[in-house]
């Protein structure tokens, strides 16, 4: 399986921690946020990754290539642990040239994927779910043969923030889309559908890439263009098994490293009265 990561993003709202490094290589724990990624794919049965990177983003393939001054300390699980990932699926990188939006970073990928299908996993979100999430989502694309993406339902106060669907439930936790809107009000939504972050996609997405306007900040939009796509060929959307963590922003950044360090056994011992002391500590300026 092929899988495409876009990571090109600016990081506007990690600044100015992302000035001079990508916000993917910003750590959650002990791993930057990239590695998570590349590892949910690889455990989803990719064998071939293309990460879309940027202007700044010369870290990310950094990580993953070999580093001599290190092998010293080949001893060291984790790294032995990233060299292995690195060695289980074949690691691509191509620069999107211009911000110009999601579905402008996915077409950076179509040389690459040619004729087959493929995954798209963003770089700004881990998924914890068994099996996989985009194992279960290639589930669904092997029965319909069509694109097929992630969603949950949102709050109200976070539908500004997501791609919503709408469309009738063929099976239950599958949804044919009918309507896909970037972003609306809360008053224009069709559905509290949100669209996580993950896609099974076809070949077929890069016409309508190309026939798709900007939109939303003068991007051009993944969700507008699976938009065009769905008024001639099907595509569904998928609920799926497991928990999704958005870290695109501090607070859910910083939420995220806490219940990651939380479920980590030897962390909680020592993490446990920082918490419980600061529930009586008063705030800083």
């Amino acid at each position: 399986m092929k899988v495409v990561i876009p990571a090109a993003g600016l990081g506007i709202r990690f600044l100015p921690a992302t000035k001079s490094q990508p916000k993917e290589m910003l750590p959650l724990v002990d791993r930057p946020i990239i590695q998570y990624v590349v590892e949910e794919a690889v455990a989803s049965g990719a064998d071939d990754i293309l990460i879309i990177t940027g202007r700044g983003k010369r870290a990310l393939e950094d990580h993953f290539d070999l580093s001599p001054e290190l092998a010293k300390w080949a001893d060291q699980d984790e790294i032995r642990r990233l060299d292995e990932l690195s060695r289980k699926a074949r690691i691509h990188f191509v620069r999107q040239r211009e911000a110009k939006g999601l579905a402008n970073a996915i077409e950076c990928a179509r040389h690459h994927t040619g004729s087959e299908p493929f995954g798209v996993l963003l770089g700004d979100t881990i998924n914890v779910c068994d099996p996989p999430l985009l194992r279960q989502l290639w589930s669904w694309y092997e029965k319909y043969h069509a694109p097929v993406l992630a969603v949950e339902e949102v709050p109200d106060e976070k539908v500004r923030d997501y791609g919503i669907v709408a469309g009738p439930e063929v099976e239950p936790g599958l949804h044919r889309c009918e309507r896909l809107v970037e972003k609306p009000a809360i008053s224009d939504a069709p559905s509290r559908l949100g669209i996580t972050g993950a896609y099974v996609l076809t070949p077929d997405i890069y016409p309508a890439i190309d026939r798709t306007p900007p939109g939303v900040n003068g991007e051009v939009q993944l969700t507008d263009a699976l938009q065009l796509l769905a008024r001639d060929h099907p595509v569904f959307a998928a609920t799926f098994r497991g928990t999704r963590f958005d870290i695109g922003d501090r607070f859910l950044w910083l939420r995220t490293n806490l219940l990651f360090a939380w479920n980590s056994p030897d962390l909680r011992h020592r993490l446990r009265p920082v918490i419980e002391s600061l529930a009586h500590e008063p705030a800083t300026k």
